[in-house]
């Protein structure tokens, strides 16, 4: 397969040959946001929901968006078109840019705007239909989860715990709560409802959370979003997943032990198959 081209600071080139300073801010503090967009055939998902994900980034640090959604999604379709593969995960990211090493923000300084896409590694067969394993842990992270930012420590701790304990996901509590998992949103079922936590700044707003929700309503399945509390998940008839790479993923273990029955459950198969419906496809 022929290098990947990439696009950075108003240039498409090959990956290899993208270079950024050391003094971007993004390198030194973590100072940018971020958005992943998965494409299926070409074609974007919830292409809006994203772009203004990422404004709400953005505002939330400070930063002035750099393109307007139409320029953003030319840049992406320009991006997609020069790749090998038509099923790809879109990696945008915009920092404050190359400056002295000075927290304070820095004046008059161009963003730097980096994107790449990849083969979106979309869940396996087995993955959908004998489900996945967590583990939980507490929500030790900072109080604007909300933020798609690039200072991402607090998440790749919570995923290597996961990674050591052989587990995909690791699912978090914050006083007692539920919250989310390090790199995913997560959705449980009580009684035939699906219960998931309200977006606020302990949780990302997930476009795919978003998508679970809205496919369900149109189905006629309940929701209901609120707080829930740590003693409720961990009893749940089923848990899943939800990310732009994760699409949904029913949880069928939980730190070790078996969870609503070991298997996928009936709930989770009608979403699934709900959300398949609604892929946007090539052609």
């Amino acid at each position: 397969m022929p290098e990947p081209i990439v696009y950075l600071n108003g240039e498409f080139l090959p990956l290899s040959e993208a270079k950024v300073p050391v003094l971007d801010r993004g390198f030194i503090f973590g100072d940018g946001v971020y958005e992943v967009v998965p494409v299926y055939g070409r074609k974007p998902f919830r292409m809006p929901h994203h772009l203004a994900r990422l404004q709400h980034s953005l505002d939330g640090i400070g930063l002035a968006n750099p393109h307007t959604d139409a320029e953003w999604s030319r840049l992406i379709d320009a991006l997609c078109a020069r790749q090998a593969f038509d099923d790809q995960s879109v990696y945008l990211q915009v920092t404050r840019g190359v400056a002295r090493r000075d927290h304070a923000f820095p004046k008059d300084v161009r963003p730097t705007v980096f994107v790449m896409a990849n083969p979106l590694p979309v869940p396996t067969r087995e993955q959908v239909e004998r489900g996945v394993a967590v583990i939980t842990a507490e929500d030790n992270r900072w109080r604007r989860c909300d933020l798609k930012t690039t200072s991402l420590i607090g998440n790749v701790l919570m995923r290597q715990l996961a990674a050591d304990a052989g587990a995909i996901e690791t699912v978090m509590f914050r006083d007692g709560y539920l919250t989310e998992a390090s790199a995913s949103n997560v959705l449980v079922v009580l009684d035939g409802t699906i219960v998931a936590p309200p977006k606020d700044n302990l949780i990302l707003p997930g476009i795919t959370y978003d998508a679970a929700v809205e496919f369900a309503r149109e189905a006629g399945m309940p929701v209901d979003l609120r707080p829930v509390r740590k003693e409720e998940a961990l009893g749940a008839d089923e848990m899943w997943l939800s990310s732009s790479t994760k699409e949904v993923l029913a949880v069928t273990t939980v730190d070790g032990r078996p969870f609503g029955g070991g298997t996928p459950g009936p709930v989770f198969r009608r979403l699934w198959q709900a959300f398949q419906a609604h892929k946007p496809r090539g052609g």
